[in-house]
């Protein structure tokens, strides 16, 4: 890592299990240049150096601007990559600022790898543990794993890994009761009341086999798999209903449901002198999710009487309560094929061709039950509303790095990656011709292209071809000391707007100015960049009419930062700190319709009035200017064992909700907050016992807030009386303490 020139942070194998990591949420927290946002389990958003724009993970939004891999596949999906179960990973590897070049698509902020231990063909060997452990003010949870490195000849060892982990609930839905204004029909949830009912379960497992066909070529087939089923909410209530927090007032069932399966194989050789890599892989991933929607049922009502146009056969009005039942199926197809010069000579290439291919089968029920056929969608059982979409990003790209060694000390580096992307969205999204004369139904221009849907209302197309490139120079001040600057570029493919009137958007760019150094002196190492951002055509997402997500390239953005971290080991005390500060703001004003001089003053094309929704200077949302992580360690023998004591201390500072400030008032910012983790054990060459406590003071940060109504009504929180909304906010979890025990053999 200390001899590649540019910013990565690295946890490895027994790091991960030091700090208690069993997911996505527990390893972003020590990587100083990351942001989560999450949601559930399996959908979290992770953002690098303060890139974001508010982005809400919609289905038919903007891609991420963070690649996510798994060893050599790119996992990415737009509604939160794949959550797997960390357990007999080699390391985490987090790549901060534009990886275009090498890595494509949606790596334009930066990459996270996840690194696989590979089939050893030394010997056969394994481990098994167990954990135990509860949350505060929850329910129990643990978990199961293990794996077996099975030695089957001199060239060829399988391994195999599994898991099980039970995640106690630690969220009461807790009973309430609402009478529809327009109807008197009144609402309790009796029937859900349930403490710690957002209980967890994730199972899966990993087959991996490596064979050495001869001394020089090497095959190595995966199949990896994952099941993870959850209940209930994962946010707390922000409202006059709720006493404490970790409280929530839900009327209908809440679930989800992840299901995925990646094939992949790797082939690695030579010929001649020069390496030779051919991977490829296949991802089904199947996602179903149940919603309360019945916040935005009562409150339109409240406000527009909406609850009148909801009625049975019989034309006697029913209640307007909502909620959502969506199944998100993902196929993704990938291939890359990479050829390498030797690397002791002074000039090294590169290069390779990349393709990959993701489908994307989106259907969402919006359910209002006993509603008349009249108004009813058609083809469904109570729909007031259907999206029933097919979705597809394709992107190939030729792509080469040159390195030529100038003197023993400087190195040049260019590369360059030429790319080609073609998106299209096409189905239906809507209410029924008898409930709207305007969307759904009445907006259709062709029979279904998408089965289960009633006819086509969207089908559109867009792609393009362009290049970025990466311009590095290195100095090696001596073995221990190196100085890099860089110039590289990101990019993030345009799309089609689910609101079929709308203009497809375009890609988004993100040039990176960077000086970084890498330093060992001693026991000591030191690490870290400064640099500069400029994000140029950003993706600015935002909720228009009806609720559905726009996009648009509206913005121009610069982010100024520095990040650091620092390690000192001695004998058997260790310490690591790690930092990065973001001054991420917008260069232009944001207006409710774009144009070329960036005048709010300026009406749109028809004539419609325009409006400023951000001035120069407002802070990029979601990510704090300030983050910072520290883990001190004491390891010391203790008779035939060694024992250790670690404390770890995560702090994430003030972040906004919106970009835009009316929409930032009324969710409101998100406050800094600490965390802390200790753990104690002993461990032998067999055996490893731990006691640990997670988020040890038991802080109850905010990471990402919600709220299910439009911004003209969500104005007082704390009103339940029809003027006002209910906020949700995802904290990280309460304090878990627990005790595990691994042995070897």
């Amino acid at each position: 890592m200390q001899d590649v020139p540019i910013a990565i942070t690295a946890i490895g194998t027994e790091k991960l299990n030091q700090l208690q990591v069993n997911e996505f949420q527990d390893y972003v927290k020590f990587l100083p240049s990351v942001t989560i946002q999450s949601t559930a389990p399996g959908f979290s958003q992770v953002y690098f150096r303060g890139v974001a724009s508010g982005e809400n993970a919609n289905h038919s939004a903007s891609l991420p601007t963070v690649g996510v891999y798994l060893d050599e596949m790119p996992i990415t999906t737009i509604q939160g990559s794949l959550d797997l179960h960390v357990y007999d990973m080699a390391r985490v590897e987090a790549l901060a600022g534009p990886q275009g070049t090498l890595y494509g698509a949606s790596s334009m902020a930066g990459t996270i790898k996840l690194v696989s231990n590979q089939p050893d063909y030394s010997d056969t060997y394994g481990e098994i543990g167990v954990e135990l452990n509860r949350v505060s003010r929850g329910d129990l949870g643990g978990q199961v794993e293990g794996f077996i490195n099975a030695k089957l000849a001199d060239n060829a060892a399988l391994r195999m890994v599994g898991w099980y982990r039970k995640d106690g609930g630690y969220i009461d839905n807790i009973f309430g009761r609402r009478t529809y204004p327009t109807s008197g029909i009144t609402q309790n949830n009796a029937a859900f009341v349930e403490n710690d009912y957002n209980d967890a379960e994730t199972y899966g497992g990993r087959l991996s086999l490596g064979i050495e066909l001869d001394d020089s070529w090497t095959v190595k087939p995966t199949i990896m798999g994952q099941i993870q089923k959850n209940q209930g909410s994962f946010a707390q209530e922000r409202s006059s209903a709720v006493t404490r927090r970790q409280q929530t007032v839900q009327y209908n069932p809440e679930r989800g449901e992840d299901k995925w399966l990646q094939a992949a194989l790797t082939i690695e050789g030579k010929i001649g002198n020069w390496d030779i890599t051919a991977t490829g892989g296949h991802l089904r991933r199947k996602g179903k999710a149940d919603s309360d929607y019945s916040d935005y049922a009562f409150f339109y009502d409240a406000i527009y009487g909406y609850g009148a146009y909801f009625y049975d056969n019989a034309g006697a009005l029913v209640s307007p309560n909502q909620y959502i039942q969506a199944s998100d199926t993902y196929r993704r197809n990938f291939g890359e094929f990479r050829i390498a010069s030797p690397a002791d000579a002074p000039l090294r290439f590169i290069g390779g061709l990349f393709y990959q291919r993701q489908k994307h089968i989106i259907e969402q029920n919006y359910i209002v039950d006993d509603i008349a056929d009249s108004i009813t969608v058609t083809g469904t059982d109570s729909n007031i509303w259907l999206t029933k979409q097919k979705r597809i990003d394709r992107d190939q790209a030729v792509f080469g790095e040159l390195s030529y060694d100038i003197t023993d000390q400087l190195t040049l580096t260019g590369g360059v990656r030429v790319y080609h992307y073609k998106n299209s969205l096409v189905g239906f999204f809507g209410y029924s011709a008898g409930f709207s004369s305007q969307t759904g139904e009445a907006a259709c221009f062709g029979p279904a292209k998408v089965p289960g849907s009633p006819c086509t209302n969207l089908d559109k197309t867009t792609s393009d071809t362009d290049f970025i490139h990466k311009l590095n120079a290195t100095y090696k001040i001596n073995d221990d000391a190196l100085v890099y600057v860089t110039w590289s570029r990101g990019f993030r493919p345009g799309g089609i707007n689910r609101r079929g009137t709308l203009p497809p958007y375009g890609a988004d760019e993100l040039d990176n100015y960077e000086f970084g150094w890498k330093t060992t002196l001693g026991p000591i190492r030191w690490n870290g960049a400064v640099y500069q951002e400029d994000w140029n055509n950003i993706q600015l997402s935002f909720l228009g009419a009806n609720g559905l997500t726009e996009i648009r390239n509206a913005g121009i953005a610069r982010i100024r930062g520095i990040e650091t971290d620092v390690s000192f080991r001695s004998e058997g005390f260790s310490l690591n700190v790690g930092a990065s500060y973001n001054d991420a703001t917008i260069r232009r004003d944001f207006c409710a319709i774009a144009n070329a001089s960036f005048d709010c003053a300026i009406p749109g094309a028809a004539g419609e009035a325009n409006g400023l929704l951000a001035p120069a200077g407002s802070r990029l949302p979601t990510t704090a200017k300030f983050k910072g992580n520290a883990v001190a360690r004491y390891e010391f023998p203790v008779q035939e064992w060694d024992g250790h004591i670690q404390f770890a201390a995560n702090y994430i500072g003030n972040r906004r909700s919106d970009l835009r400030p009316v929409e930032n008032a009324i969710v409101g910012n998100f406050g800094a907050y600490t965390t802390a983790d200790f753990s104690l054990g002993m461990k032998n060459e067999l055996w490893n016992v731990e006691a640990f406590a997670t988020n040890l003071f038991n802080s109850n940060g905010v990471v990402n807030a919600a709220v299910q109504c439009g911004e003209s009504i969500c104005g007082d929180p704390g009103n339940a009386s029809g003027t006002g909304g209910v906020f949700y906010d995802y904290t990280v979890k309460p304090r878990i303490v627990g005790v595990k025990v691994a042995r070897k053999f």
